[in-house]
């Protein structure tokens, strides 16, 4: 099969086309011809930071956590997919698992479900990683209708889903974002677009809470902006954070009774810890797409397998908006 390897970490690192044997099926995972995969942010700190990342493979090594294609071969025991189906997940370019920027890729099939019909390929594979987070922070937030929820970072890969969930669970949804198209695309996801550039915590909790706060921040940007999270939050509201690693004065949540809850969707790839939890998640997921609730959004630009390292730039460049995706 054909694969895009990296042969070396860092800021001068290229995917380059190789050939290598196709793996082969075992007990517990199913064997997929993948058609198309996302770049995440985590697969860019990945090919920049190597070693300095824990959860990066060993070189040389087939990055690509989120895929989309069609089942190939089934291993023993597996029952919730079949030979022919078209799936989708989150499985592996990290540790010891193979990513999906390779013509077929092995994977637990706890990390695999059935794909969305009324997406494409391409779309598929947009939503596993940013669909998994978000739909596990608000779980764990405890979302229910009738809330007012605040997504910070709304129109990023994550916060467009969230927002979108939002919606789909009753909520009453407000994001943020910075540039004219952020706040657009926000509005026409569903929610009420703050631009943070202009308006502070303060003045938009007092216009859209009456100053009580929001019942439910999540948190896609994170760093410091989790002080703004604090802050926007309810008296015993919830926060759920994707960007946590930072050091912050609790003081302020402390006072407020929050509850933080910090997601890391990559847990069951790294620790073999709940996988069947994701694929539940992604099964829910499909129900809600197919169902109208949930609408992936796609970065304009259209990238083939032998353009991995064009896709990789665009993602980092900041230019684009909505997901990357290299169709294979």
């Amino acid at each position: 099969m054909k694969a895009m390897i990296l042969n070396t970490y860092g800021e001068n690192s290229v995917f380059e086309s190789y050939e290598q044997a196709k793996p082969d099926v075992r007990a517990g995972h199913v064997l997929i011809k993948v058609a198309a995969s996302s770049v995440n942010t985590v697969d860019t700190m990945i090919k920049l930071m190597g070693s300095d990342l824990p959860l990066s493979p060993a070189l040389p090594a087939i990055l690509g956590m989120d895929f989309a294609g069609v089942v190939d071969a089934v291993g023993e025991g597996v029952e919730n997919v079949q030979v022919g189906d078209e799936v989708y997940g989150c499985a592996g370019g990290l540790a010891d698992l193979q990513g999906a920027l390779a013509e077929y890729m092995l994977a637990d099939a706890n990390l695999v479900a059935l794909k969305p019909k009324n997406l494409s390929m391409r779309e598929a594979a947009a939503l596993p990683l940013v669909g998994i987070t978000a739909y596990e922070g608000l779980m764990r937030a405890q979302i229910q209708a009738g809330q007012k929820v605040l997504v910070h970072g709304g129109s990023g890969g994550v916060g467009h889903v969230a927002l979108q969930l939002a919606n789909y669970f009753g909520a009453e949804v407000y994001a943020t974002g910075g540039g004219d198209n952020q706040l657009a695309l926000i509005e026409k996801l569903g929610a009420k677009a703050i631009n943070y550039q202009t308006e502070s915590v303060a003045d938009y909790v007092e216009q859209y809470t009456q100053g009580a706060g929001f019942d439910l921040v999540y948190d896609s940007v994170g760093g410091v902006n989790m002080l703004n999270s604090f802050e926007a939050a309810a008296l015993n509201g919830h926060v759920a954070s994707t960007v946590s690693m930072v050091e912050l004065d609790l003081t302020l949540a402390h006072f407020k009774g929050l509850s933080l809850h910090v997601v890391f969707m990559l847990i069951p790839m790294l620790h073999n810890y709940k996988r069947q939890d994701h694929a539940d998640t992604l099964t829910s997921l499909t129900k809600i797409v197919e169902a109208g609730g949930l609408t992936p959004v796609l970065d304009e630009n259209r990238y083939g397998f032998d353009q991995v390292n064009e896709a990789y730039a665009r993602l980092t460049s900041g230019k684009g908006m909505g997901k990357v995706v290299v169709e294979i």
